[in-house]
């Protein structure tokens, strides 16, 4: 069955409140927002991209690249540890079918790093243990098994063949096979053998990569364009241009010299931050007059790939991760085949810390090195190849994690041609994160436990300190659910002493779905930390975790006391938001933890380690804030997209949230009300005022007639009247104050719309407006509301009158303007009539009138907001020539959607579980690893963590870690005394956000004799909990020289 077309219109509204029969779906203004799905084939597929579950995927991929995951089938051989996270990855994604190949059993070994199996599934087939499971995350995805042998016959079903733990001769079958196919089908073999990891990629002999880096193309706003040959192009200031050298790019809106709107791609060279040169001669164009938009074109890029048999030999350059390894990838290109050969020769891998074993690989190495040819290694690091034949069996959770996610990606380039491929090879090591003192046979020696494979590698004695360890999860969202699922894995905190404790205060949404893989749709609405918890005690049940539902912050301080931190070995950070992440930052900075951080943005990731004493903090250094764009800008010189969506937002926040909220003020107490407007007096008072005048008694609504004549007065003022007010007071031809244009770029000279009940996006608009409208009046939305032809009739009978420009208007163009209000001298007047007005009016209304405030919420997609704001944007755009968007669009810039994919946050928790082995090792900073990844191009950036900023002093130095005790209970004067004696002044000393001694204030020095305690109690109303025993302060001081000097933050220890 085909999937339902929709018209133009459709497009642009929400979900219907009720199923319309057939014969009238064409005349319904609101539709649910879907996209139908094309096949591989070019067929239509009978799949729709539920952009509810997928929104944070979709908008790092699109809807092409989403189509064409759904008609990929892909299949993935081996269901151990590496293969079930690339399974998982692939399913969430949403491609159409994965079959699962393995024909081996499960065995206990497997446990460490395969989160879908457990101690009962010993024995059985590892594809079949794990198909319900693998089912569940995804239902639109067919999910199947084939547990026999491999034939290249059956390697033909599919577009995409990930083989993990096979042998390099039946990979090199199957790639030869897959790339003689029409079209080739993708070959992946990837490997986890211990620490160390391989992937190589071979898409064809040609494959075409659409969108190298997934970034949206760059713009610039065109200032002028010189007859010349080479042209300059000169772009306005307001934001820096990002060509390079080489891009093509495209024109367009150009006055003058129209010759450039032809839409030809043309090649820029010497691209500045605010100009270029077009290579091309401008000379016989006409003259540039003004405006003109230059657009980056992206160019789809070809690959052409050698196959494994080929690449074995001559593998071309590695992707490098670790520039302090640049030499490490063409060793253990040879160390993977030497593995091979020594598996193929006996029958198993080599055992843990066994010196016959590693020489036999260290020889077999050295075979192939000689055999090399101009690619022979000048010398062979035995210690690195002892270690690698050491832990070469197993497959470690952390390591499987991070390949998982790499390789996950690389299916979806694949599938879709979205990003640029691994071209060819990936090597990578964590060496590490190995204990500091070499293993012997005893401490790998099995116990005979899930936890014998990792054992293997780190050795008995790391077991136990990862059991007993105590640790503290802040968030169970995406980065929070793969981190109880690789800690369950690991063991952490699955000892008789250890504890995980885990808090998230959010609940569960469809949204979720797509990455957050322990939730299930039975799941949303419960809430996160508990079903995070639960589902991770089930991967494994010895794990001792705590689910709360507290949000770590200063209001939860009694909840996570001293004690609660004091106890903890270490914090790891699973947040989306800054805020948090710097609050945590800073308790982990006070009671000197470990914390181990990570964030995502669609397909980067960095990750971070906060040692105490060793690295700088988290908060020491920030991004820079986003650039927001003057206010001016927004309400009335948007120039593209974003500057609209700001201000819809904006408007439907103050109409539907804002001012119901505060004539429920009013309404809930009337006397307080009115006597804070009239103190006040001021222009926002009085603005405030009008809005409840206006919602209350001018436009009152007591029927849905009634919200839809005031959703077609708003849309007659917001883009008619104001426009055409704005036009009048700066005509086009107008000038600033130095004569030149005033509609210079960046502005853009708008036009009024003219309504018409024909075009179904004003009546979309109309429709949302209305029903939103109706909602904080408590009417109900009748059945003709979503009816295009019957909400016509309603609307055309509505009659407003013509708008008549004013004299004198103030319209503010200061970009530095933070309000758009304008005081008067009459405010405390006008107030004055107002609250009369409103005490009339409210003798109308009925007894215990209120307004239903509705808060955005951006991922329901049934209740109108993000069609009133996409509409509200959209028209805007109209008014000035700006691109529109579709709603998802709108969603993701208005909502401020982070995009969010599976494989990216699997990549990044592994990385950190990787850190997690030395921070637990007590291992020195230069064995750390921060890290940058960006899975689209892709590249890898690894680096030792940055120390913490020293200040020195006398013979005393110190960094943020360090915190001065004092003991006793003192006296300010005492206090002071105790900073003289150390050469410095203390001249300012503060508790909390409160002031109890400046040296600039006379009246302070009366305080001299009173307890710093009795201050803090008094001045600062500082309540200490019964079982503390200090309280904090922060000085500021100076030395000798007269000099600031930051110390640290001061613990009076008075009891």
């Amino acid at each position: 069955m085909l999937p339902k077309k929709r018209g133009a219109g459709e497009a642009e509204l929400g979900k219907l409140q009720k199923k319309a029969k057939p014969e009238e779906e064409a005349s319904l203004v609101v539709g649910k927002q879907h996209s139908s799905v094309m096949a591989s084939d070019g067929s239509a597929s009978e799949m729709e991209i539920d952009e509810d579950l997928h929104s944070r995927q979709l908008a790092v991929y699109g809807r092409e690249t989403m189509r064409r995951l759904f008609g990929a089938r892909v299949l993935i051989c081996g269901l151990q540890g590496l293969g079930a996270e690339i399974a998982k990855n692939v399913i969430l994604a949403g491609v159409k079918a994965v079959t699962l190949h393995d024909t081996g059993n499960v065995e206990l070994w497997d446990l460490s790093a395969q989160f879908y199996l457990t101690q009962s599934d010993v024995g059985k087939n590892r594809a079949l243990a794990c198909l319900d499971k693998l089912k569940e995350l995804n239902v639109a995805v067919d999910v199947s098994t084939h547990v026999t042998e491999l034939t290249t016959d059956f390697l033909a079903n599919f577009q995409v063949v990930v083989c993990t733990d096979v042998s390099l001769a039946k990979a090199i079958e199957y790639d030869d096979f897959c790339r003689a196919q029409n079209p080739p089908i993708a070959f992946i073999k990837t490997d986890i053998k211990g620490l160390f990891g391989s992937v190589f990629c071979d898409f064809g002999p040609e494959f075409t990569v659409v969108d190298v880096d997934g970034e949206e193309p760059h713009t610039g706003i065109i200032a002028s364009i010189s007859n010349d040959s080479p042209a300059l192009v000169t772009c306005v200031d307001d934001e820096r241009l990002e060509f390079d050298d080489g891009d093509l790019v495209v024109f367009g809106e150009v006055h003058g010299m129209t010759q450039l709107n032809d839409g030809k791609p043309r090649l820029v060279k010497n691209c500045r931050p605010y100009s270029f040169y077009l290579d091309e001669d401008t000379s016989g164009f006409g003259a540039y007059e003004k405006g003109g938009i230059v657009t980056q074109v992206k160019q789809p890029k070809v690959l052409k790939f050698k196959p494994l048999k080929e690449a074995l030999k001559e593998p071309g350059e590695f992707l490098l991760t670790d520039f302090a390894k640049f030499d490490r990838p063409p060793l253990l290109h040879l160390a993977f085949q030497a593995l091979d050969a020594f598996v193929a020769e006996m029958g198993r891998y080599p055992a843990p810390v066994d010196e016959s074993d590693a020489q036999k690989l260290i020889e077999l190495t050295k075979a192939l090195n000689e055999k090399s040819g101009q690619n022979k290694l000048d010398s062979i690091d035995e210690s690195l190849l002892k270690l690698f034949s050491s832990g070469s069996r197993a497959c470690l959770n952390p390591m499987a994690a991070m390949f998982g996610g790499i390789v996950g990606q690389e299916v979806v380039k694949a599938c879709s041609g979205k990003f640029h491929p691994l071209f060819q090879f990936l090597y990578f090591d964590s060496v590490e994160s190995l204990p500091s003192e070499p293993l012997t046979a005893e401490d790998v020696k099995p116990l005979f436990s899930r936890y014998d494979a990792q054992i293997s590698v780190f050795g008995y004695k790391m077991q136990q300190k990862l059991e007993e360890a105590k640790v503290f999860v802040v968030g169970a969202g995406a980065l929070g659910c793969e981190f109880l699922k690789n800690l369950a894995l690991m063991g952490v905190s699955c000892g008789q002493k250890g504890k995980l404790t885990l808090t998230d205060d959010d609940v569960i949404e469809k949204s979720n779905l797509s990455r957050q893989f322990l939730f299930r749709d039975w799941n949303i609405g419960q809430a996160k930390s508990t079903c995070a918890a639960a589902a991770a005690i089930v991967i494994n049940s010895d794990l001792k975790a705590e689910a709360l539902q507290n949000r770590v912050s200063s209001e939860t301080e009694t909840v996570f006391d001293d004690q609660f931190w004091e106890n903890l070995d270490l914090v790891v950070n699973a947040l989306d938001n800054v805020n948090a992440r710097l609050y945590v930052d800073s308790r982990c900075v006070y009671f000197q933890k470990p914390l181990l951080e990570s964030g995502t943005l669609g397909t980067k990731c960095n990750t971070q380690m906060v040692i105490p004493n060793a690295t700088e903090n988290y908060g020491a250094s920030r991004d820079p804030p986003e650039k927001q764009a003057p206010m001016c800008t927004v309400h009335s010189f948007p120039h593209n997209i974003d500057h609209c969506l700001t201000w819809a937002r904006s408007e439907f926040e103050g109409l539907l949230e804002k001012t119901p909220a505060e004539a429920n003020s009013f309404l809930s107490k009337p006397e307080e009300y009115k006597a804070a407007m009239r103190s006040a007096g001021d222009a926002q008072a009085r603005e405030l005022l009008e809005r409840v005048v206006e919602v209350l008694i001018d436009e009152r609504c007591n029927s849905f007639e009634d919200c839809v004549l005031w959703a077609r007065k708003r849309f007659e003022d917001y883009f008619v009247n104001r426009v055409k007010q704005l036009t009048f007071t700066f005509p086009e031809d107008a000038t600033t104050s130095s004569g030149s244009p005033f509609w210079s770029a960046p502005k853009r000279f708008p036009k009024a719309l003219e309504f018409t009940s024909s075009d179904p996006a004003y009546l979309s608009f109309i429709a949302a407006a209305s029903i939103l409208r109706a909602e904080t009046y408590g009417i109900a939305a009748p059945d003709w509301a979503t009816n295009a032809k019957k909400l016509a009739e309603v609307v055309d009978q509505i009659k407003l009158p013509d708008f008549v420009p004013k004299q004198g208007v103030k319209i503010e163009t200061d970009e530095k303007a933070t309000t758009m209000n304008s005081g008067s001298f009459d405010d405390e007047s006008i107030i004055d009539q107002l609250i009369n007005k409103l005490e009339e009016g409210a003798k109308t209304l009925a007894p215990g009138f209120h307004m239903n405030p509705i808060q955005f919420e951006k991922d329901n997609d049934t209740n109108y907001h993000m069609d009133l704001i996409a509409g509200l944007a959209n028209m805007r755009a109209r008014n000035y020539s700006v691109p529109e968007v579709d709603k998802l669009k709108a969603k993701f810039i208005a909502g401020r959607i982070i995009p969010a994919i599976a494989t990216t946050t699997a990549m990044a928790t592994g990385l950190v579980c990787l850190e997690l082995y030395k921070v637990l090792a007590n291992h020195k900073v230069e064995k750390y690893r921060n890290t940058f990844a960006n899975l689209a191009l892709p590249l890898f950036s690894m680096a030792e963590p940055v120390p913490p900023k020293s200040f020195k002093h006398g013979d005393m130095t110190w960094s943020i870690w360090d915190r001065w005790v004092i003991a006793g209970d003192l006296t300010l004067k005492e206090l002071l005394a105790w900073f003289q004696e150390k050469g410095l002044s203390a001249y300012s000393i503060s508790c909390g956000q409160s002031l109890l001694y400046n040296n600039i204030f006379p009246r302070h020095k009366d305080r001299m004799d009173k307890k710093v305690l009795d201050l803090a109690r008094d001045i600062a109303k500082l309540e200490i909990p019964p079982n503390r025993r200090h309280f904090d302060l922060v000085v500021a001081c100076e030395d000798e020289e007269g000099e600031d000097l930051d110390v640290p933050l001061i613990s009076i220890c008075f009891r």
